[in-house]
C-alpha cells in the first residue's frame, strides 16, 4: 500500500517532525511537509520531503497559485501531491503531536465496530472519557444533551474516513481550556462509527483518508485557523451520509506537545464557531445531494454555496474550491482512473 503523511509546519524540526520522519521511513510511508511564511528557509529533515512557499508556486497545481499565505489551508497543496502520488491512504496529523507506535498499524477501510445513527448530535468524546469534555467544534448549545446507545451488534461499517484522537493535550475548544483541567487521557475503548444523521466535528490532527473521501479532504480558506478543518468535517460528514459512509473515531495514537498559543486569541478566532456551528449543520442537513463518488464535486460546491449563503464563508472561496476539483480531476484523468 502506498501509504502518505501530509503535515503543514512553520517550525523547524522539532520532536514530532523527527519522530515522523523516523516511523515513516521505518514503516514505508511517504512524508510531505508543507511550508509557509514564517518556515525556516534552510528547513532539512532525513526522509522528509519539505515543500517552501517558492516549491509550491512551481507545482503545476492550479490550487497552489490561488491559495492564501499565513493560513492552515495551505495543508490542500500537500493533500494534492500525495494524490498526484498514487497514495492508497493519507494520514494527516500536525506538528505538535507526537506519534505512539499504533500510529503505525495497520488501516482497515472498513473495521467491525459498533455504529450510531440518527441522533443528531454527538459528543464522541463521551464514549472514550467518563469527565465532562467535548471536542472543539461541537455546537455548544448541544453539550447537554443525551448519550444514546451505540448499535448492540459489532459489524464491518464502511468508513473512508477515519479521527484518532489525541491524549495528554486533546482538541478542545477555547473555552475547555480556560476553565477546565488539563492534561487528560481518554479511555482505551472499542472504536465507533457515526452514521447518516449523527454528527460530530472532526479535526485534522490526526486522520486518515481513502481514496474514495479524497475529494472530501478540501480545506477552506474563507475562514479562520480554529474552524477551517471543524467545518469541514461538516461538510465532509454531509457528503459521506449520501453515499453510506461513516465515520470512524478510535482510540488516540497521538499526544500532543501544544505549540505556543495565546487562549484568548483562539477564542476569538472560534467565536465564527461557537455562533456558527449548529447553523451549518443545519443547513447542510437540508441539502438534497446524489449519491456517488461521480457526484463528490458537485456535491461540494451545493455545501459551500450553501455555507457562502448563510455568511460563514466568502464567496471567495468557490473559486479557490474550483481550483482544487480541477486539479483532482486532472490528476486522475492523467493517472488513468475513474
Amino acid at each position: 500500500m502506498t501509504k502518505h503523511l501530509v503535515i503543514t509546519t512553520v517550525s523547524h524540526p522539532n520532536t514530532a517532525l523527527k519522530a515522523y520522519a523516523a516511523g515513516c521511513e521505518n514503516h514505508g510511508y511517504e512524508l510531505i511537509l508543507v511550508g509557509d511564511t514564517k518556515s525556516p528557509v534552510d528547513f532539512r529533515l532525513a526522509a522528509a520531503r519539505f515543500y517552501s512557499l517558492s516549491d509550491q508556486r512551481d507545482l503545476t497545481l492550479k490550487y497552489a497559485k490561488l491559495c492564501p499565505e499565513r493560513h492552515y489551508s495551505r495543508k490542500n497543496i500537500g493533500y494534492l501531491l500525495a494524490i498526484s502520488e498514487g497514495a492508497e491512504v493519507i494520514i494527516e496529523t500536525d506538528d505538535d503531536n507526537i506519534p505512539t507506535q499504533e500510529f503505525w498499524g495497520q488501516k482497515n477501510i472498513s473495521p467491525a465496530c459498533r455504529h450510531i445513527s440518527g441522533c443528531n448530535y454527538i459528543n464522541i468524546f463521551q464514549y472514550f472519557s467518563d469527565i465532562q469534555i467535548w471536542p472543539r467544534g461541537f455546537p455548544l448549545e448541544k453539550l447537554w444533551g443525551p448519550k444514546p446507545m451505540p448499535s448492540s451488534t459489532i459489524n464491518p461499517v464502511l468508513c473512508p474516513i477515519q479521527q484518532g484522537l489525541a491524549d495528554n493535550n486533546p482538541d478542545v475548544d477555547a473555552i475547555y481550556r480556560l476553565i477546565m483541567p488539563l492534561p487528560v487521557k481518554f479511555d482505551r475503548r472499542d472504536s465507533l462509527a457515526l452514521s447518516d444523521g449523527a454528527w460530530c466535528p472532526f479535526n485534522s490532527q490526526n486522520t486518515t483518508w481513502f481514496p474514495d473521501a479524497y475529494m472530501l479532504l478540501y480545506l477552506p480558506s474563507f475562514c479562520s485557523f480554529r474552524m477551517t478543518d471543524i467545518w469541514r468535517s461538516f461538510v465532509a460528514q454531509r457528503i459521506a451520509w449520501a453515499n453510506g459512509w461513516s465515520v470512524l473515531f478510535h482510540n488516540a495514537t497521538v499526544f500532543q506537545e501544544r505549540n505556543e498559543h495565546s487562549l484568548m486569541s483562539d477564542f476569538a478566532d472560534e467565536i465564527d464557531g461557537y455562533c456558527n456551528n449548529l447553523k451549518i449543520m443545519t443547513s447542510l442537513q437540508i441539502l438534497e445531494l446524489e449519491s456517488g463518488t461521480d457526484h463528490l464535486p458537485e456535491n461540494l460546491i451545493k455545501c459551500y454555496s450553501a455555507l457562502v449563503e448563510i455568511g460563514v464563508i466568502k464567496i471567495g472561496e468557490i473559486d479557490l474550491l474550483n481550483a482544487w476539483i480541477s486539479d483532482i480531476q486532472d490528476i486522475l484523468q492523467k493517472s488513468g482512473k475513474p
